[in-house]
């Protein structure tokens, strides 16, 4: 027996399946995420990977699409909002505040608290999994994807926040840019997105506070991005669309 909350929201966590009384982000990391994403620094990022969600679903009767790792929903009601009344669109993860807000704000997606690593979805229910950053396993994705079904994931670019990082590490290395191999998916389409922010405001240290880089940098940096009138930084992504074998 689940939870379904007040918020509209579904409960698959047991008890028995938590490392943590909590999982997933904290509510101030949540709370940092959220200013972030809807200062429109990341705009660029959830219009393409909606218009991707959306282009790739084109002629589908009744398409089923699911966010892992979805946070607050940002991502997954841009994709609802691009795609026909008929389509479903699930968010689906581990952090309950996450879930909750995301629920009580976007009524046309259905959201759930679940892991990522034993997704509540029938077997070839999914026409698209939709992945951010997210952890995952490969044999639950395949499971859930219809025959031709797709995986959408994006990841970090080679400079991604370079300018943030090379304030908190004396050695910057670039991210490494080989898209990851899913068994039973083949590549078939990869877009690269680079462009420049401007970050005023302190939305810099927000910036820092939704990134794990947070646990390293100091007290001195962090005050410093508070009160940073501006702040020059490089978004570099990476969106790669495999296709089921």
């Amino acid at each position: 027996m689940f939870d379904k909350a007040k918020e509209g929201y579904v409960n698959l966590m047991p008890a028995h399946h938590k490392h943590s009384k909590n999982p997933g982000d904290s509510k101030e990391m949540m709370q940092a995420r959220r200013v972030f994403l809807e200062s429109g620094h990341y705009q660029n990022l959830q219009q393409q990977l909606a218009s991707i969600v959306s282009m790739n679903v084109d002629g589908i009767d009744a398409p089923t699409i699911l966010d892992i790792g979805c946070g607050e929903g940002y991502y997954t009601n841009e994709i609802a909002q691009k795609l026909t009344d008929d389509a479903k669109v699930y968010g689906l993860d581990i952090s309950k505040v996450a879930v909750r807000y995301a629920s009580k704000r976007y009524s046309n997606c259905h959201f759930s608290v679940a892991s990522s690593y034993k997704l509540p979805f029938n077997d070839n229910s999914l026409d698209v999994i939709v992945k951010v950053y997210a952890p995952s396993k490969q044999e639950e994705l395949l499971r859930c994807l219809k025959p031709n079904g797709l995986l959408i994931t994006v990841t970090p670019g080679a400079r991604h926040l370079f300018q943030l990082r090379e304030r908190i590490y004396k050695e910057v290395r670039l991210h490494e840019e080989q898209a990851d191999e899913f068994a039973g998916l083949e590549l078939y389409k990869q877009t690269k997105l680079n462009y420049q922010m401007r970050l005023e405001k302190g939305f810099a240290f927000d910036l820092l506070q939704m990134t794990p880089f947070a646990w390293k940098a100091s007290k001195e940096l962090q005050a410093e991005l508070k009160v940073e009138d501006a702040f020059e930084c490089e978004a570099d992504f990476n969106i790669q669309v495999y296709r089921v074998i």
